[in-house]
């Protein structure tokens, strides 16, 4: 993803292009939570949200801005299905990103 950059931030492993996009959380406060908070474009965090409430939440801090709060490793078992986390992880970067850094993903996809 063309100037995408990683960084720590709070302890965790977090992606940004300009802005953040992605963050790595793990157990946070707690929580027992291990996968990411992602932005996500408009009207998905509630569509992904109701249809697979297990996997997906409301993530503390930036869920009213719209990200969406992603398990990777759910009570029940089952492991993510990684298609969609690239996808998550491309739609993240798109909603963030300048223009001209999403034309020039588009360019190579």
């Amino acid at each position: 993803m063309p100037e995408a950059t990683e960084k720590l931030s709070h302890g965790s492993p977090t992606f940004f292009v300009r802005k953040t996009f992605l963050t790595w959380v793990d157990d946070h406060h707690g929580d027992g939570n291990i996968g990411f908070w992602c932005a996500a474009p408009p009207g998905v965090q509630a569509e992904l949200i109701a249809a697979d409430p297990d996997r997906f939440f409301y993530p503390p801090y930036v869920g009213h801005r719209g990200w969406l709060g992603v398990r990777l490793v759910l009570s029940g078992g089952g492991g993510p299905d990684w298609q969609e986390i690239a996808e998550l992880v491309e739609d993240a970067y798109r909603t963030v990103a300048p223009p001209r850094l999403v034309a020039r993903l588009d360019e190579h996809t």
